[in-house]
């Protein structure tokens, strides 16, 4: 026997070809259909706020870690998919400037104040819509309807009017990339196909609110086909940072942003709450991955 076959490198032993950026460039896939549903339905004034988004989370990224001397980072693709996901949050007419500056807030703020990639404790993009929302209130809820007819008017969340087809196909006023169901479910199934996320917090996610609105008297088809549920269940919720990496955490992440999603729908004024469903249930994702974690077996307690 050789000699050389007796040694032992040191762990890890198991390789991937999975990386940072393979896992951000099949997100952003996912995220395409989306991006041709909102032109169809918005215009082309949807891929300068997207353009714009993009941009500003790039170059937000990189000036920032040139001033800490960081490595640079831009290329894993991260501060891409935050940019395409914070304008696909964004109603169709907002100014421009205002999708930088909130791409802005949730790359250096969000994520590099707290040490970059991985070390964020809130997801960036719901953190700073929810920012933008509290900032700009009225060019946040300035929807926009029927391209090429724009018409400005409240969301099917609010007024409770649309009917199921068009809430399905996303004509109707809302968030670019939250109206259109089709297009976030095949984004969906191709991320589950490539698996990039497991089902267990969306599923539970969309399915705690549907019981949930049944429950309060609502309809719970309807709940979940307007508003950001679906793609807040999809896109947001399973941040693979700011979420539990566990299989039974991650569905109770999902229960509990469905859960604080019906709470804020039926006792506060705002009529949606996906993204402070996922930022406060961010807060608790530490808590939960220490509860639902495995227990080393043989180890003394401290």
């Amino acid at each position: 026997m050789n000699e050389n076959q007796l040694i032992v490198n040191f762990a890890p032993h198991i390789r991937s070809k999975v990386s940072t950026h393979t896992i951000m460039r099949d997100v952003i896939i996912a995220l395409m259909p989306a991006l041709v549903a909102a032109v169809i339905n918005y215009g082309p004034y949807t891929l300068a706020i997207v353009a714009v988004s993009v941009a500003a989370a790039v170059v937000s990224e990189y000036l920032m870690e040139k001033i800490i001397k960081k490595k640079n980072t831009i290329s894993d693709l991260s501060a891409v998919v935050t940019g395409i996901i914070l304008a696909y949050c964004l109603p169709a007419g907002i100014p421009l400037w205002m999708a930088a500056f909130g791409s802005a807030v949730a790359i250096v703020i969000v994520k590099q104040f707290f040490g970059g990639i991985g070390q964020n404790f809130a997801n960036p993009a719901a953190t700073a819509r929810i920012i933008l929302f509290v900032s700009f209130a009225g060019p946040m809820t300035d929807w926009v309807t029927g391209y090429p007819d724009v018409v400005s008017g409240a969301t099917p969340l609010a007024t409770g009017t649309a009917s199921y087809m068009d809430l399905f196909m996303g004509r109707i006023g809302g968030s670019l990339g939250e109206t259109c169901k089709l297009a976030i479910l095949i984004g969906l199934v191709y991320l589950l196909v490539r698996k990039i996320i497991t089902w267990h917090t969306p599923v539970c996610f969309v399915g705690t609110v549907f019981v949930l609105s049944a429950l309060a008297g609502t309809d719970p088809v309807y709940a979940i086909l307007s508003g950001g549920v679906l793609f807040g269940a999809v896109f947001m919720a399973t941040d693979y940072v700011t979420t539990p990496s566990t299989k039974l955490g991650r569905a109770i992440f999902g229960i509990g942003c469905g859960a604080i999603t019906v709470l804020i729908r039926q006792f506060c004024n705002y009529p949606e709450g996906v993204s402070f469903a996922i930022l406060l249930m961010n807060i608790m994702a530490p808590h939960i991955e220490r509860w639902t974690s495995s227990k080393s077996f043989g180890g003394a307690k401290k």
